[in-house]
């Protein structure tokens, strides 16, 4: 294969005892070259991620952006492309096709960066109506042209083109570690999302962003207008449930629905507790 054709997959791991392997293998499907960065787990993922012949580097993890943006400049790699994965995402041989198949490809010279769609699955189902089914997400990244910002639900920023990729989306298993992780983590999450929204929150709506041809800049001015709209947490489960059609995703979407609708009540409380905090002072 091309020098520059190759692509690398970096995965962010912290304690992925349970999703690494697979993980791994799954890339192995068709990916030249496995990275796993690693924030210093205290379970046997580096020694799994060894086992399976992936690199591993560590770096004591401060956010998301600093760590994606750390893979990207630290790690020396065979090939241009990077390809940005989380332990719970399975990359399968169709997906790495069509990757290989995107980058070859005459029409996406000045790409710099891909975008893909995901399958959330919980209790064994497909979320087909749940707020990332419809998702356009950037992974796949040309290196030299992408950096990253922002704390958490991090933006790349390139100086190439964007592009879309559709017929495979890559599977996510977000509860493989239990539904106590799933809380735990975003425990985590809503501790740097309220920060981020507190500042955020002062910035004037793009109007013509928010009905641009983009979806990336129109979804994040969307959430930028919603994060300003009273009782959010009630109309996030009510527009995922009944507006999104979680009701046809059964019992998961449900549950799904009550969990994203908790997940946006601690970030507003945490918005306020800041606020409260700031006024003390």
């Amino acid at each position: 294969m091309e020098f520059s054709k190759t692509v690398s997959a970096v995965i962010l791991t912290l304690n992925e005892e349970k999703n690494i392997v697979e993980c791994i293998r799954t890339l192995r499907e068709w990916c030249v070259d496995v990275v796993v960065f690693d924030s210093f787990s205290t379970d046997a993922t580096v020694e799994l991620a060894k086992a399976e012949g992936a690199r591993v580097f560590q770096r004591k993890f401060d956010n998301y952006a600093s760590q994606r943006n750390a893979a990207l400049r630290e790690v020396t790699f065979p090939g241009e492309w990077v390809l940005m994965v989380d332990a719970d995402e399975r990359w399968g041989k169709p997906l790495g096709n069509l990757i290989l198949a995107a980058i070859a490809a005459p029409e996406h010279a000045g790409t710099s960066i891909f975008h893909f769609q995901r399958k959330d699955i919980f209790f064994g189902r497909w979320l087909k109506h749940n707020i990332g089914a419809g998702t356009w997400t950037g992974r796949l990244l040309k290196r030299a042209d992408v950096s990253v910002e922002r704390d958490i639900n991090e933006e790349y920023h390139c100086t190439g083109g964007k592009a879309y990729l559709k017929g495979e989306r890559f599977i996510h298993y977000p509860f493989n570690n239990g539904i106590s992780w799933w809380f735990w983590r975003h425990n985590r999450y809503s501790d740097m999302e309220s920060k981020r929204l507190l500042e955020e929150r002062s910035a004037p709506i793009s109007w013509k962003t928010l009905l641009g041809r983009d979806p990336i800049l129109r979804r994040k001015t969307l959430k930028q207008l919603l994060y300003r709209v009273p009782f959010r947490p009630v109309w996030m489960f009510f527009g995922l449930y009944f507006l999104k059609l979680g009701f046809l995703d059964g019992v998961p979407g449900f549950h799904y629905s009550v969990m994203r609708a908790i997940y946006e009540y601690m970030i507003d409380l945490k918005i306020k507790e800041l606020r409260y905090k700031e006024v003390e002072k």
